[in-house]
C-alpha cells in the first residue's frame, strides 16, 4: 500500500471502528452545560448513555461523560474532556457467561471515542468469583500524570 493510501486508511480507521462492544448503547439523556451559548452550535453537556454487558445478563451499566460543544463539538472534531462517572445495577437474575472473560486484565465491555483520534473512555468487566461480584471500571486512554483517569462500579451475583 502506497503511503498516502497507508495514510488515509490509519485516518479513516477511528470513524469505521465500533463504538462499543456492548450490544446496545442508548442515549438515556443529556444536560446543557454551557449558559452562553446562543443556539448557533451545539452546547457543552453531560450525557447519560446506558448500555448491557453482552456476557452477563441482568446487569445495565449507565455512564455519564462530558461532551465537548461549539462548532468543533457539532462537527465530530472536538476533544471531550476525560471525565465520567459510571454506575451499574441489576435489571434481573445476573448470569455470567461460560465464555466471559476472567482473569486480571477483565474484558472490555463499552468504548466510545472521546476525540477524532486516539482518546477512548472504556469500560472493562473483572469477575470477582471470591466475593460473588462483578466490577466494572471506566477508564480513559488519555494519560494524565502517569494516570487515566477512572470509576469503578460494583454489582453483587445473587
Amino acid at each position: 500500500m502506497r503511503a498516502p493510501a497507508l495514510l488515509l486508511a490509519l485516518l479513516a480507521a477511528p470513524l469505521v471502528t465500533p463504538a462499543a462492544q456492548a450490544q446496545e448503547t442508548k442515549e438515556i439523556g443529556h444536560v446543557n452545560t454551557a449558559i452562553t451559548n446562543l443556539g448557533l452550535t451545539r452546547s457543552h453537556r453531560v450525557v447519560v448513555e446506558r448500555f448491557d454487558d453482552p456476557e452477563v445478563v441482568g446487569i445495565s451499566c449507565y455512564i455519564s461523560q462530558a461532551r465537548t460543544g461549539g462548532v468543533s463539538g457539532m462537527v465530530g472534531l472536538a476533544e471531550d474532556p476525560a471525565r465520567f462517572a459510571l454506575s451499574c445495577v441489576t435489571t434481573g437474575a445476573v448470569r455470567v457467561a461460560e465464555g466471559a472473560r476472567r482473569g486480571e486484565r477483565g474484558e472490555n465491555v463499552y468504548e466510545s471515542n472521546t476525540s477524532l483520534f486516539f482518546k477512548e473512555t472504556r469500560v472493562h468487566r473483572f469477575l470477582d468469583e471470591e466475593r460473588g461480584v462483578v466490577v466494572y471500571m471506566a477508564w480513559s486512554t488519555k494519560l494524565v500524570d502517569g494516570s487515566p483517569y477512572n470509576a469503578v462500579a460494583v454489582v453483587p451475583i445473587r
